[in-house]
């Protein structure tokens, strides 16, 4: 028996896509915590899914020199590129800016007792990391992500 979603009941968002330039009207992504389980490392989810925080200076991109755009490690979406990454030395990768504030979403986060704005993926809900006000100049942002819920997509990707 094949059952029909009604068109309407699909919950669509506006994501930024590098390549083309565009903003495009994509479907959010909804799974259970089991379903993405079965798609993830058990590291990705612990960071992205259960809103973990990996060590300083472990993730694979804390130290990443190489071109290229940062994607959401579990949807794909575009995030960060790397003409805004730059070391603030707390050992995870930062950057000044998204490519596009379309592409995120925040949530006010108070697991250590006090306020941070949480950062997640606006297709797919992952937690990303948190975003501060100490950043450099012109932003004064500093988005202070998981190398664990970033994937770099190098130039020829």
């Amino acid at each position: 028996m094949t059952t029909a979603v009604a068109e309407d009941s699909i919950q669509r968002v506006s994501i930024y896509v590098v390549r083309t330039g565009t903003i495009e009207q994509v479907e959010k992504i909804i799974r259970t915590d089991d379903e993405w389980r079965r798609l993830l490392s058990s590291e990705v989810f612990r960071v992205a899914r259960k809103k973990g925080t990996e060590a300083p200076f472990t993730g694979a991109y804390h130290d990443c020199k190489e071109p290229g755009i940062y994607r959401c490690a579990c949807c794909g979406t575009d995030l960060f590129s790397s003409d805004t990454k730059f070391d603030s030395g707390t050992g995870w990768p930062s950057f000044r800016a998204p490519v596009a504030e379309e592409n995120l979403s925040t949530s006010i986060d108070y697991e250590l007792g006090y306020p941070r704005t949480e950062v997640l993926c606006r297709r797919c809900d992952a937690h990303l990391g948190h975003v501060f006000d100490d950043g450099p100049p012109p932003t004064y942002k500093r988005y202070c992500m998981n190398s664990a819920a970033l994937r770099l997509a190098r130039p020829a990707e």
